[in-house]
């Protein structure tokens, strides 16, 4: 292998590692609705290994129909940039809905107080969930679209730094250290995704919040738009 595929190829590791640790993004979305929606492990992991793939696999798709058509880098990058500002937006716009969703759901879980009174002139009160099996239903919703969404997210996010990785070997013409360095960067984000999300799930799951365990779906939407918010506003 040439020398210079050799420091592309720990350049790739390197910058995927900081670019996958810097990102919030990468993982706080899937911590967060790990905690909220009780996934297992494995399921976490699942999910987690998808949008990472269809995270790289976005940008490769994209770096080489640039090769193939002759595009500037800064072209590239252009459109990489402009992917980001569109995938910021939706994680915005989700966390909000997901957090107006998770704080009506946490409402309606407050119990209510009816008192009644018999013909024998003896009263009594209980307490009920008003909409339980109405919601139920929703949450059975949410939950099958949750993971959809983030999948989407995650196709649309750029991987800026993999634009300039690629170009430069197939200047070369060393499709194989396209390839190569494709790989590279592509493995180690994904490892580091799943790494980073599943030492935080497993964490995450000894904190007992206790009475504010009704509003970790709410919790989880404000995260998750806060990281978008950062991501487009501190460019993180």
């Amino acid at each position: 292998m040439p020398d210079e595929i050799i420091i592309l190829s720990f350049t790739a590791a390197s910058i995927a590692f900081l670019h996958t640790l810097l990102g919030p993004d990468h993982y706080l979305p899937f911590v967060v609705m790990a905690k909220a929606r009780r996934w297992s492990i494995v399921k976490t992991a699942m999910i987690t290994f998808l949008c990472g793939a269809g995270h790289v696999a976005g940008s490769v798709i994209l770096g080489l129909i640039g090769i193939s058509l002759g595009l500037a880098v800064d072209g590239l990058i252009e459109i990489e940039s402009f992917r980001g500002i569109v995938a910021a937006w939706l994680l915005i716009t989700f966390g909000l809905i997901y957090f107006v969703w998770g704080l009506r759901k946490a409402v309606r879980k407050v119990p209510h107080n009816h008192f009644h009174s018999h013909e024998n002139g003896i009263h009594h009160s209980h307490y009920h969930h008003h909409h339980k099996d109405h919601v139920h239903a929703h949450t059975q919703e949410k939950s099958n679209l949750t993971p959809w969404v983030l999948f989407t997210v995650f196709i649309l996010g750029p991987c800026e730094p993999l634009i300039p990785l690629l170009i430069y070997p197939a200047a070369k013409s060393s499709y194989l250290g396209v390839v190569w360095v494709t790989f590279v960067f592509g493995a180690v984000t994904i490892v580091t995704m799943c790494a980073f999300v599943l030492v935080s799930s497993f964490g995450i799951k000894f904190l007992n919040l206790g009475r504010f365990e009704k509003y970790s779906h709410s919790m989880a939407g404000a995260s998750i738009c806060l990281s978008g918010l950062a991501i487009h506003f501190l460019g993180l």
